[in-house]
């Protein structure tokens, strides 16, 4: 190589992910004994706006500043993922407090709307003749979760 030549550069600053960064990258959440809730690297990968709510927050957090290419895994305890489970947020409703077009069928996520146009969702428990017990903590509360990533593109 002559002296007016350049070596070939690789990027020595890959791009890193930032609070309002578009990624493209192949995640897993899974229970901490192993139980798998969902995966993309059998599949196309996920692409995404930090900050969107795409993402839960305590997961996008373990994101910020991963340079592209990186491969990860986080353990986070109840409290820094979903939270602990909260029995206040089980609900007893009776049946004829419920809007009639929901349909209610046990061990399923039911949508409600909420009074400001918004919505929220409880999953149905038990279900009787007169009252549905609704959990409207997160599928994954109280439970210890496994994040592992892998960075494919940050814009």
């Amino acid at each position: 190589m002559s002296t007016n030549e350049l070596p070939p550069t690789a990027d020595a600053n890959p791009p890193t992910v930032q609070p309002d960064s578009f990624i493209t990258l192949h995640y897993r959440l899974a229970a901490a004994d192993g139980e798998e809730f969902v995966s993309t690297f059998d599949l196309s990968p996920a692409t995404l706006q930090m900050g969107s709510g795409q993402l839960a927050a305590p997961l996008e957090a373990r994101l910020l500043g991963l340079p592209v290419g990186a491969e990860r895994v986080f353990e986070l305890p109840p409290t820094e993922a979903f939270g602990e489970h909260n029995p206040l947020l089980v609900e007893r409703i009776a049946r004829s407090a419920l809007p009639p077009e929901i349909e209610l069928v046990p061990n399923s996520l039911v949508e409600f709307s909420a009074p400001d146009s918004g919505a929220f969702a409880g999953f149905l428990r038990e279900l009787d003749a007169e009252t549905a017990l609704f959990d409207f903590n997160h599928p994954l509360a109280g439970r210890a979760i496994r994040f592992e990533v892998r960075l494919i593109g940050v814009l």
